[in-house]
């Protein structure tokens, strides 16, 4: 399904319907899924089947997922090919798609991955990830005016610090200088909401980071993950908004998708409730509920 709408605007506009700034994360992991599903089934088939059970036990709680793009390519094509089938049953099902692929190369190259993520031209994802290690070169390609990308700016991985944090000879991090850099080349693509269709992956471990981070990029959306699982909790994740309570899409994968027991048939129904209290959380956090 194209549209013609800036991504940001849709986007905010599908946070506000739901009163919900949060984002699903689907990682799956064929060891990790219902026994139903896995027996007998080859891993591929089973990943198809628990993908497509995620999006509807989330939609109607969360306005977007996140589709972990290794998850499918390490099944080769037929990985990939599920991955787009993933893609359609989400716009079916009126969820905004962000395709988390972390692509960052230069030139021909990045245009050759941003022609790869935007193929079909049915069905696409509303938003990709990307690195800025290379510039705008590496993340330039994949915006376009119904289309965004995340940056990478300050992520929520421990190993990250050993960069991110690291200061700089005239005074902040390199996170900072990143976000000023990501501020400036998002200038050119804000939408009629204030924001711009480049975001900033911005991780729930480091508040008082994305407090700064904040302060210098008034403009972007925030991607937020870290929350629940890897530890993240309200007051980490506050900084990212804004006082209106928007600018931040606060995402979570494994206490979402994996909040059943192996054993469980109604897995469907424990995902939905925990998609649901994720949105609850989350909402009232953000000032929304």
């Amino acid at each position: 399904m194209m549209h013609a709408e800036h991504p940001a605007d849709r986007l905010l506009s599908r946070i506000e319907t739901l009163a919900a700034p949060v984002c699903v994360g689907l990682d799956p992991v064929v060891d990790r899924l219902p026994d139903c599903l896995r027996d007998g089934s080859e891993p591929i088939a089973a990943i198809l089947d628990f993908s497509l059970g995620v999006l509807e036990a989330v939609a109607g709680h969360t306005p977007c997922v996140k589709l972990q793009s290794a998850c499918y390519e390490r099944y080769g094509p037929a990985g990939i090919q599920v991955l787009f089938e993933c893609i359609t049953k989400a716009e079916q099902l009126d969820l905004e798609v962000i395709l988390d692929f972390k692509r960052g190369d230069i030139g021909i190259s990045a245009q050759h991955y941003a022609e790869a993520a935007y193929r079909d031209t049915s069905t696409q994802p509303s938003w990709v990830t990307a690195s800025p290690y290379l510039g705008a070169d590496g993340f330039d390609p994949f915006v376009r005016p119904d289309r965004g990308a995340f940056v990478l700016v300050r992520t929520s991985n421990p190993s990250g610090d050993a960069i991110q944090e690291m200061k700089l000879e005239g005074g902040g991090t390199v996170a900072e200088a990143v976000g000023a850099y990501v501020a400036k080349a998002g200038e050119a693509s804000v939408g009629a909401r204030g924001y711009s269709a480049i975001g900033a992956v911005v991780g729930a471990t480091k508040p008082e980071a994305a407090a700064r981070l904040r302060e210098i990029m008034p403009d972007q959306l925030f991607l937020v993950p870290g929350f629940g699982a890897q530890g993240g909790g309200a007051d980490d994740v506050k900084p990212c908004f804004k006082s209106d309570g928007t600018g931040a899409l606060v995402t979570a994968s494994r206490s979402v998708i994996y909040a059943f027991d192996s054993r469980d048939d109604d897995w469907q129904g424990k995902i939905s409730e925990a998609a649901k209290k994720l949105a609850d959380q989350v909402g009232v956090i953000a000032g929304l509920r």
